[in-house]
C-alpha cells in the first residue's frame, strides 16, 4: 500500500488519536473508575487507616497506611484503569485502519495522558491551576446540590455537576492535545519511519 503524503498522515493520525483521547476520558472517570477509588483519591492526611478505608489503632493488628498513602493508592488505581483502556483502544483502532503507532510513541502519549491525569485528580495541581488563572471563585461558587434519603441537602465541591469537575475534564483534554501531537510526531518522524 503506498504511504500517504507525511502531512496527510500526521493529520490524520493526529485526529485519531485526539479523537481517541479525549472521548475516552468521560468514560473512563465515570464507568471505568470505581466508585470507591472516585471518592479516595483526594484524601490527605496522617490518620491511620486501613486499605477498606476505615480507621485504624496504632496498634491495629491489619495493615495500615495514612489517608494520603490511600489517596494516592486510589489515583494509582484510576490511572491504572484509564491507561490500559486507552492503551488498548488506541492499539486496536490505529490497527483497524491499516496502521500502526510505534511502540515508544504510544507509551509516550499514554505517559503524558496518565502522570498529568494523576497529578490532576490527587487535586492540589487542580486547585493550583484555579488559583492562578482566577478560577477559584469558580470552583467555590459552583457546587453541586445533593439530597440524603432524608431530604437534607448539602453541597460537594468536587462532584458531578461542580465547576471542579468540569475544569477538570477541560484540563485532561487540553493535555491530550499534546499527548496526541506528540505521539503522532514520534511516529512519523523520518527516524520511526517504516
Amino acid at each position: 500500500m503506498p504511504r500517504l503524503p507525511l502531512t496527510t498522515e500526521r493529520l490524520a493520525l493526529f485526529g485519531t488519536l485526539l479523537a481517541t483521547f479525549g472521548e475516552l476520558h468521560p468514560a473512563c472517570d465515570h464507568w471505568v473508575q470505581g466508585s470507591k477509588t472516585a471518592s479516595r483519591k483526594r484524601l490527605y492526611g496522617e490518620d491511620l487507616v486501613h486499605a477498606d478505608g476505615s480507621p485504624a489503632a496504632p496498634d491495629s493488628a491489619r495493615p495500615t497506611m495514612t489517608t494520603s498513602a490511600l489517596g494516592r493508592r486510589a489515583v494509582a488505581c484510576h490511572v491504572a484503569s484509564y491507561t490500559a483502556v486507552q492503551l488498548g483502544a488506541t492499539v486496536a483502532i490505529t490497527r483497524a485502519f491499516g496502521y500502526r503507532v510505534t511502540p515508544t510513541a504510544l507509551l509516550v502519549g499514554a505517559a503524558i495522558n496518565a502522570s498529568t491525569h494523576a497529578a490532576i485528580d490527587r487535586g492540589a495541581v487542580l486547585l493550583w491551576l484555579a488559583k492562578k488563572t482566577g478560577k477559584s471563585g469558580y470552583i467555590e461558587h459552583c457546587k453541586a446540590a445533593r439530597v440524603d434519603d432524608d431530604g437534607k441537602a448539602t453541597s460537594e465541591l468536587t462532584g458531578p455537576g461542580s465547576a471542579w469537575m468540569e475544569l477538570d475534564a477541560a484540563l485532561h483534554r487540553a493535555i491530550g492535545i499534546g499527548a496526541a501531537a506528540v505521539t503522532t510526531w514520534l511516529t512519523t518522524r523520518p527516524c520511526a519511519r517504516r
